[in-house]
């Protein structure tokens, strides 16, 4: 199975978990008590949110952002190149273009690279171009860390009195955010490094360093490379349909989506995350992802049962070097 097809069946996956809108609010959250908060004035993030499009990140209008994508095609045009129709009613869109993900080649001239780094994405970006696949956690089946693993889809939140668990959908990659908490002296860098996070009123905000820098490591699909001194801060809250149509429309401009968004009704989740890594960026950066409630399943998407991702190569899939009993 190659490149191109196994990126359609991630849309495929997000698009099942999506296909229903959910008309009930999420469970209600168990008490909670950060010290400053009653548990009733914690916000309710808990259950299944997806955001079916993919890359995923969604560039901020303005200020310093995340990478676009330098090949552009129109929805329609992309469909088909990856050889699929279009699951929406009437045609899919011809006019304006969005990431092409044929071919992944990362804006190398964005201003929030520095010299070394904007090579790196270049060099994939040329490879993509001759059409030849570069490594990524997501293809060779490592842990994607933070924020690479927020390309993953749909995330399920479990909001506990003590700490946050976030499930994402694609490999079966789990956080857990200990509240109210610090970062300890000395991090021992791990693949989603240590989490720490609080709530300031209706908002989540997650705190997170010591991320482990493994063979692929990347901060994105265009393979945007990081240090361990990857500092990534995010903040969650939930907003109205209005607030969230802004981020979305932001994401159309970028992203490609199979079929169109459901008509979720009640609140949506936002997460705002800011990047810092004085190893490889300029300057911090920031962009969003914008999730609707999911209500189907929560659908299994295990990278390893094939590791065919590019012709005649297999993945280079994570093996431990005794076994584990």
């Amino acid at each position: 199975m190659n490149l191109r097809r196994r990126n359609f069946l991630l849309v495929v996956t997000l698009a099942a978990a999506a296909a229903t809108p959910a008309l009930a609010q999420a469970p209600t959250v168990g008490p909670a008590n950060s010290g400053k908060e009653s548990a009733a004035s914690i916000p309710n993030f808990s259950g299944m949110w997806v955001h079916g499009s993919i890359p995923g990140f969604e560039p901020l209008a303005s200020g310093p952002t995340s990478l676009v994508n330098r090949s552009r095609l129109t929805t329609a045009q992309l469909l088909q190149g990856l050889n699929v129709d279009w699951q929406g009613p009437g045609r899919p869109p011809s006019q304006n273009s969005i990431g092409n993900l044929l071919e992944l080649v990362g804006d190398y001239t964005n201003p929030i690279l520095k010299p070394q780094a904007a090579e790196v994405v270049k060099k994939f970006g040329e490879m993509s171009l001759a059409g030849v696949g570069f490594p990524s956690p997501r293809n060779q089946c490592w842990p994607g860390g933070v924020p690479f693993v927020f390309t993953g889809g749909a995330i399920l939140i479990l909001q506990q009195p003590d700490k946050i668990v976030i499930l994402y959908n694609y490999d079966h990659q789990v956080r857990h955010v200990r509240l109210n908490a610090s970062h300890p002296v000395h991090v021992t860098p791990t693949w989603f490094g240590d989490s720490v996070g609080h709530y300031e009123g209706d908002t989540l905000v997650i705190d997170t360093v010591g991320i482990k820098v493994g063979p692929f490591a990347a901060v994105d699909w265009y393979g945007t490379p990081h240090t361990e001194a990857l500092h990534v801060v995010e903040r969650y809250r939930l907003i109205d349909e209005e607030a969230a149509q802004e981020g979305w429309e932001r994401d159309a401009k970028e992203n490609f989506r199979a079929q169109p968004r459901p008509n979720f009704r009640g609140k949506h989740l936002q997460l705002q995350f800011t990047v810092e890594d004085a190893g490889v960026f300029t300057m911090p950066w920031t962009a969003t992802m914008t999730y609707g409630r999911g209500a189907g399943d929560w659908a299994e998407a295990v990278c390893a049962e094939n590791i065919q991702w590019f012709p005649g190569k297999n993945a280079a899939v994570p093996q431990a070097d005794k076994p584990d009993f």
